[in-house]
């Protein structure tokens, strides 16, 4: 299945301004991109990318002041099918973890496991381990937040979201990725392109979306509290231990977004001509 997705965005800036932007597809699937445009910028600019600690792609700039419009555009193929479900999949002891997963363990900028590890133990401690224990955890999230754009805050936690019962994409994994750590199940938050295939078409216009990982059964593998079931065609952009670590956008000034847009969508071969 070939997948076309990209972005379109204006900032302005009042005076010249550094950004680091973290929206070129991971490393992991540039093997599968199949056609993409360079970066674009208008009025041009130099920009260059460089690997950060958790080996996304960062690409940094300075914008001018005044407007700048940053784009790409892209085909990649995936394999059509939907998130695996691995229902044997099994929680791994904390002695016995690979070193590279702990930092997935313990409390970050959005995840606040001290405020959150009891509320998780009385919750999920007594639901099957591994496997059954994540999908408790995402069918708990799915049915306790509302999804609303409308209430979106971009300083939300995740002990925040789980007392106001409200947020977006981004809410929703950061709950979720907290009850994993907390019941020792490390856990890490990803964002990338997510488009309606296989599903309704949502009627709300086309975003980034946030979903999480956990280390079950020895590998990483993939849920999605805010949809909660398995989905086809993710294309991820970066991961790391939540918001905080891949923020799409970091500028070292002031900036306002003036139009955003993205799109995602199954396409043909004609779009590799």
């Amino acid at each position: 299945m070939l997948i076309r997705y990209g972005y379109e965005m204006t900032f302005t800036c009042a005076a010249p301004t550094p950004m680091i932007c973290q929206l070129d597809v991971h490393p992991s699937c540039v093997p599968a991109v199949r056609a993409e445009a360079q970066f674009a910028a208008t009025p041009h600019v130099e920009s260059w990318l460089y690997a950060d600690v958790f080996g996304n792609r960062c690409r940094r700039f300075n914008a001018p002041a005044g407007d700048l419009t940053i784009s790409t555009d892209g085909v990649i193929e995936v394999s059509g099918l939907p998130d695996p479900v691995v229902a044997g999949a099994g929680e791994i002891p904390v002695a016995e973890l690979p070193d590279d997963t702990l930092l997935y363990l313990v409390g970050s900028r959005y995840v606040e496991t001290d405020k959150l590890s009891q509320i998780a133990w009385n919750r999920f401690g007594s639901t099957p381990s591994g496997w059954a224990r994540v999908q408790a955890i995402c069918d708990f999230v799915n049915g306790h937040i509302d999804f609303d754009y409308q209430k979106a805050r971009a300083t939300r936690t995740a002990y925040e979201a789980y007392e106001e019962r409200v947020g977006v994409c981004r809410d929703f994994a950061h709950l979720a990725v907290a009850f994993c750590r907390c019941m020792n199940i490390p856990a890490r938050y990803c964002n990338g392109y997510l488009g309606d295939i296989g599903v309704p078409p949502d009627p709300a216009p086309m975003d980034f979306s946030a979903w999480f990982d956990v280390f079950l059964g020895g590998r990483w593998l993939t849920f999605d509290a805010r949809h909660n079931t398995p989905r086809i065609g993710r294309v991820l952009i970066a991961r790391g231990r939540d918001a905080a670590d891949i923020p799409l956008v970091n500028s070292f000034g002031p900036h306002a977004l003036k139009t955003f847009r993205v799109w995602t969508n199954e396409t043909g071969a004609a779009a590799l001509a």
